[in-house]
């Protein structure tokens, strides 16, 4: 099992990113895929969750309506689209595996495989 994320980079407050997580080994239908991200000094929280099966998503109240998830099962890959984005957005930004079959949310504790993280700053 692989996740690799991709995609940050320097943009300036107001810009756009998006992050890709490109699986391997597993099939993203199947489980929750989480975007995580740890800024210095902080502990890593959760941004959002696409859920296994219908998709439904969920984020974290400091990115909702910015930040939207997405899952492409033909290419067994997850999104993360950043819109708006603020200097607080700077961070290390992970993607996800839960450890559940069929699972419906993302959590730090319920984390199987963690992607090596992208660095994301926003600064002018």
């Amino acid at each position: 099992v692989q996740l690799q994320a991709s995609g940050g980079g320097l943009v300036q407050p107001g810009g756009s990113l998006r992050l890709s997580c490109a699986a391997s080994g597993f099939t993203v239908d199947y489980y929750a895929i989480g975007w995580f991200r740890q800024a210095p000094g902080k502990e890593r929280e959760g941004v959002s969750c696409v859920s296994a099966g219908d998709g439904e998503t969920y984020y974290a109240d400091s990115v909702k309506g910015r930040f939207t998830t997405s899952r492409d099962g033909a290419m067994n890959t997850v999104y993360l689209q950043m819109n708006s984005l603020k200097p607080e957005d700077t961070a290390v930004y992970y993607c996800a595996r839960d450890r559940v079959v069929g699972g419906t949310i993302c959590s730090l504790n319920g984390v199987a495989y963690w992607g090596k993280g992208t660095q994301v700053t926003v600064s002018s």
